[in-house]
């Protein structure tokens, strides 16, 4: 189930969020940790620029228009975690 803006607001340094289409040799889903703080407009509440970090060397960012690449760790129903 992707994340909603509101979830993609509540999330912290830390929290980690899976990629809905890239997975791992094994076959589990990728994980991705929030490495910085939710950055959000005032005037355009459904803008948001989440800073995300896989291994040691991958960085980017999830925006507004990428959230139904990603879904909580906790919502994981992939039989292979």
């Amino acid at each position: 189930m992707p994340i909603t803006l509101e979830q993609a607001k509540g999330l912290k340094h830390g929290d980690i969020v899976h990629h809905e289409t890239n997975y791992n040799a094994d076959g589990s889903c990728q994980r991705w940790r929030i490495n910085g703080k939710v950055k959000t407009w005032k005037r355009d509440t459904g803008r948001i620029r989440i800073p995300v970090k896989n291994g040691l060397y991958k960085f980017d960012y999830i925006t507004q228009h990428d959230l139904h690449l990603v879904h909580l760790e906790k919502d994981c129903t992939n039989e292979n975690q």
